[in-house]
């Protein structure tokens, strides 16, 4: 049986563990996360009243931590969206090379460790955290995994995404 060319070139494969981009800082503010709040429906109460937040066992009104996705990441309008409906690397970030035709979202996992407060700087740093080739019904494929540690100022991890992306 021959052997066929991986979907992986090596100079991608060396990539793994390695960031993706140099890290962005933004700083968080109260009126943005409770507009994002409103926007999402999202109502509870610590998000918008100090004392509601403080009875909860918060210093303060918390961000939503799925306000994190939308504040940290790069503005881009609609145009810049490929035809597969994701955007593509900007900016000074790595692309990632793989012998495919297409690519799509495949969902993102969360793991909120700390809570976020208005006025604090959040910086999120993107590693390729893995690239696995498999075979499914339709052929081969691949499974790419990033990871974004969200980091507040003090350098407490307050947050990490793992997004996957599958490409065949």
């Amino acid at each position: 049986m021959p052997e066929t060319e991986s979907l992986i070139p090596d100079e991608t494969r060396a990539l793994i563990g390695q960031r993706l981009s140099e890290p962005i800082a933004k700083k968080i503010t109260s009126d943005a996360a409770q507009r994002f709040a409103y926007a999402a429906d999202d109502l509870n109460p610590i998000y918008f009243d100090d004392a509601a937040a403080k009875a909860a066992g918060y210093r303060a009104c918390v961000v939503p931590p799925t306000y994190l996705g939308w504040a940290i990441g790069p503005f881009r309008p609609l145009t810049a969206l490929r035809l597969d409906g994701l955007y593509g690397a900007s900016g000074d970030a790595r692309r990632i090379t793989l012998n495919v035709k297409r690519t799509m979202a495949g969902g993102d996992e969360w793991d909120f460790l700390a809570p976020i407060y208005g006025g604090d700087t959040i910086t999120a740093e993107t590693r390729l955290k893995s690239l696995d080739e498999k075979t499914g019904g339709s052929g081969p494929f691949v499974l790419q995994t990033t990871e974004t540690t969200y980091t507040n100022q003090h350098g407490d991890v307050v947050a990490r995404a793992r997004g996957t992306g599958i490409a065949r």
